[in-house]
């Protein structure tokens, strides 16, 4: 279990009252005078496990501990006491407990502490914006990973959440700010960085973006981005609740987000508006998602306001926030949906082609054609990407001629795939020596 040390300030004629109850508690503590306030007489030390943290300082708080007393609360390396044993032994048994989870104040205090200076946040999102949208231009998968690591987008979407959930609107607000200047800022450096490399021809003169597989997977974005947004939001905010480290799941988020933006930044440099669009409704979606997943995870695990008057405020709050964000997303995923049904439909027809190909040649006037690659070209649409023409190589023995396969081919195709598609066929002659 993870130890906590928690410090509190007891006030003036309640000392005996929150000793006694730590006592109930089988609590191990130290009390020192205080001296430098005439509202409290005393500091309590006492060490705790970390699912045991909440349930204390309420019971402290039934007794008479101000809500507004200082409170701190540390992690603890080591603590060697029986009673504390068999403190934990008691919360390890508890069916009740909530496993690792974090206190409110400590959970607010780590959402604040992750959402960094506005400074820091626009110099960090700019850069691994920039090395994002060099990973994208240089299609390299290793340096798109690696701007990921520096994103610090994990901090506004758990801000927001938690803001939502204990009732604090400037948390929220906060949160919601960062995220929407973290994502223009993410597009704008993306669009600057790329419009300088495309100018300054650092990247070939004509290039095509849509010919980079790294730009070409985020072009048409179907259900499987929203199970990686909503994946992320839900380890986000189970690394918040539970205090262990949350380096690794700013990467899961900056995945989500990241990338995608800048992917827009690249569409507007190179005037591409459906690589733009497809990439921008992407960003939404996975804003939206995160943020929707956090929600629900953080008051489904017991996160309310600490006064019983705010509890209903939060809860309509969230209720309002949940809805609006579902229906926003629902409304961004009939793009994916569209994608995805179009993705099937593509994939339905590239395999009647191949079924196509194989009922011709394998007729014993073409038993010695063998099939060496196939190519489509496809509708340039932003969601549909049915296949317009097909491009068939086959092998062939030398000084050989079969002037009907093409025709037969076509109407195979056409047979198979219920389309008027355009066939051609190309011929490479193979040699096998003996």
């Amino acid at each position: 279990m993870v130890v906590r040390l928690v410090q509190v300030t007891v006030p003036a004629g309640k000392r005996d009252a929150v000793l006694a109850q730590l006592d109930d508690e089988g609590v191990d503590y130290v009390v020192t005078d205080e001296t430098g306030s005439r509202e409290y007489t005393a500091v309590v030390h006492f060490p705790l496990p970390t699912e045991a943290v909440d349930e204390v300082l309420d019971s402290l708080q039934s007794v008479g501990l101000s809500e507004d007393a200082y409170t701190v609360v540390l992690s603890a390396e080591t603590v060697v006491s029986r009673q504390f044993e068999q403190l934990e032994d008691r919360y390890a048994k508890d069916e009740t407990s909530s496993g690792d989870r974090i206190a409110h104040e400590e959970l607010i205090a780590r959402a604040e502490d992750l959402a960094p200076s506005r400074a820091t946040y626009a110099v960090l999102t700019v850069v691994s914006t920039v090395i994002a949208t060099a990973g994208l231009l240089l299609d390299s998968p290793a340096t798109v990973v690696g701007s990921m690591v520096i994103a610090p987008l994990l901090g506004p979407a758990m801000s927001a959440s938690v803001g939502t959930v204990v009732d604090d609107n400037e948390l929220f607000a906060r949160g919601v700010r960062l995220q929407i200047v973290g994502v223009l800022l993410a597009v704008a450096g993306a669009a600057a960085f790329a419009f300088l490399v495309k100018a300054t021809h650092v990247v070939p003169p004509g290039l095509d973006v849509l010919s980079l597989s790294e730009v070409r997977e985020r072009l048409r974005p179907d259900f499987l981005s929203l199970a990686v947004a909503l994946g992320a939001g839900v380890a986000g905010v189970y690394s918040l609740m539970t205090g262990v480290s949350s380096a690794l799941v700013g990467v899961a988020i900056a995945v989500a987000l990241i990338p995608p933006a800048a992917t827009v930044g690249i569409g507007i440099a190179w005037g591409v508006p459906t690589l733009a669009v497809g990439s921008a409704i992407l960003v939404g979606v996975n804003v939206l998602s995160i943020n929707l997943a956090a929600l629900l995870v953080l008051w489904y695990s017991g996160y309310r306001p600490k006064r019983l008057f705010e509890v209903g405020e939060a809860r309509a709050a969230l209720v309002k926030r949940v809805a609006t964000l579902a229906v926003a997303i629902a409304v961004l995923s009939a793009f994916l949906g569209g994608v995805t049904l179009a993705s099937v439909e593509t994939a339905e027809t590239e395999q009647a082609v191949d079924r196509a190909i194989e009922d011709v040649t394998a007729q014993a006037e073409y038993a010695r054609v063998s099939r060496l690659d196939v190519e489509y070209q496809y509708e340039s649409g932003l969601v549909a990407r049915q296949p317009q023409s097909v491009v068939v190589t086959l092998g062939i023995p030398p000084d050989s001629s079969y002037p009907d396969l093409p025709d037969k081919l076509a109407t195979r195709v056409e047979v198979r795939t219920g389309q008027d598609l355009a066939v051609e066929v190309r011929y490479v002659e193979v040699d096998h020596a003996e």
